[in-house]
């Protein structure tokens, strides 16, 4: 195989031709290094492109195998990490000027994972400043561009992930999601992205979000992200919040029927609304799920009344809590994101009693649609992927850099799985995602389901522009 027939290959087939030796794990790194070389300069995906971890790991799997010895269910599989989880010995930047020059001291959970079980780490990705909005720029790294069109953000917080997968420059990545950031970029660059149920994935060292903040993977299709699950999912002590848990087994879920499956379609999230033709193209693309012997029906509105009250309290005040850690409290003299110094500017703090039966609504609301449906689906994001350079859409003005995402990060204040899955191209040539959400720890149904979606409704491989 040439290097575009190799990067051009799904995580899970990589997997397969490095154990079955039709290719080697340095020659799979290499081929994705040649790749990030030519279209990293108009994509900007990387803080840190590490090539020569990448290509020592492939070299690891490759005397194993020699060897005789099992290279793990991963061997020779390119993946990148977002820059806010960490990597031992790489810079770990947050998208910060005031994390320039720190270096991560150890591996996160799940990268210790990642390369026990033969994964080859390439890099840190890309993302705004402390993971802060729903678009693809920092003080730091500059503008992240999506592969689907240049002039275009890939989507946050987990920009240089997105990017990087769908430009095929690695197969699978693992990025973070604190109110959509891996649920986002997957919808604006026609990916998949895995939001498992908070405390699945363990999250050490903690975030600047801990309440909300969940690592995840994304990939092209839901069999990478389903094989990626099986290997960082687990408890780890070292997470507070992590959970004891019996192993996903998330791969095996992939062929289980549907039928019977309660589907409720969310049009309306009660307090913002999808553009038009987002809207149409996400209602169509959940009618594929009655195909596969499910029943979808007309949901309620996800609410009557905004939950962001909540939501802002814990992100922004916990961010803010972050930033004078670091910089100290005069926040206008800090380079920060000009959207990020704004919105701690305007924050107020809440009291914990008030955010916590804030927070309980919300929980409480999304239960009680779960006693009429087993899945939720509903447009991932309002609109498709905004220019470069602007923070808020025409449209959906008045909200902060995050909660226009008004679909996605009510599952943050809830801790449910969820999951963003391609499902076509507006008329301007640009990806579209839907969100499909189970009950919290359901895992095995969503994954379930998103597999017979994905069957039903194949979105496929697309030309890119720079593809």
């Amino acid at each position: 195989m040439n290097n575009d027939e190799l990067c051009a290959l799904s995580a899970t087939a990589v997997v397969a031709a490095v154990r079955a030796r039709k290719v080697t794990a340095t020659r799979v790194a290499e081929a994705f290094l040649d790749r990030t070389a030519r279209l990293e300069p108009a994509l900007n995906t990387y803080v840190t492109l590490d090539a020569e971890g990448a290509l020592r790991s492939a070299s690891e799997v490759d005397q194993k195998i020699a060897a005789g010895q099992d290279p793990g269910p991963l061997a020779g599989l390119p993946v990148s990490v977002k820059d806010l989880v960490a990597v031992g010995g790489l810079r770990q930047t947050f998208g910060s000027v005031l994390y320039k020059d720190n270096i991560a001291s150890a591996d996160a959970p799940s990268v210790e994972r990642l390369r026990r079980a033969g994964a080859c780490i390439t890099g840190k990705t890309t993302t705004s400043e402390l993971g802060s909005k729903a678009v693809g720029d920092s003080p730091l790294t500059g503008i992240t561009r999506n592969p689907w069109n240049l002039q275009f953000t890939p989507g946050g917080s987990s920009a240089g992930a997105a990017a990087g997968v769908a430009a095929r420059m690695v197969p699978a990545a693992l990025g973070t999601d604190g109110g959509g950031s891996i649920r986002i970029p997957a919808s604006f660059c026609g990916l998949v992205g895995f939001k498992a149920t908070f405390g699945r994935v363990p999250v050490w060292p903690a975030s600047a979000t801990p309440s909300l903040a969940h690592v995840a993977p994304m990939a092209r299709n839901v069999a990478d992200v389903a094989l990626l699950l099986d290997v960082i999912t687990g408890h780890d002590a070292r997470d507070p919040a992590s959970i004891a848990q019996a192993p996903l087994d998330a791969t095996a879920q992939l062929h289980k029927p549907v039928t019977g499956l309660r589907v409720g379609w969310v049009a309306d999230a009660g307090y913002g609304h999808a553009d038009a033709e987002v809207l149409e193209a996400c209602r169509v693309a959940a009618l594929c799920l009655a195909a596969c012997g499910a029943t979808v029906s007309n949901a309620s509105p996800l609410f009557e009344t905004d939950p962001n009250g909540a939501w802002n309290e814990l992100f922004y005040g916990s961010i803010q809590d972050r930033v004078r850690s670091i910089g100290g409290n005069d926040l206008a003299a800090l380079p920060l994101d000009a959207g990020l110094k704004a919105a701690l500017a305007r924050h107020r703090p809440v009291a914990q009693e008030v955010v916590n039966q804030l927070r309980l609504n919300a929980v409480r609301r999304i239960e009680s649609l779960f006693a009429q449906y087993d899945v939720l689906a509903m447009p991932t994001m309002p609109t498709t992927a905004p220019p470069v350079g602007v923070d808020v859409p025409a449209g959906h003005e008045g909200r902060n850099a995050v909660d226009w995402s008004y679909f996605t990060y009510p599952f943050n204040l809830s801790g449910n799985p969820a999951v963003s899955l391609p499902v076509g191209l507006s008329g301007a040539g640009m990806p579209i995602g839907l969100q499909l959400v189970a009950r919290w720890g359901d895992e095995r149904t969503l994954l379930a389901a998103a597999a017979a979606f994905e069957g039903a409704c194949p979105f496929g491989d697309r030309a890119m522009t720079v593809a």
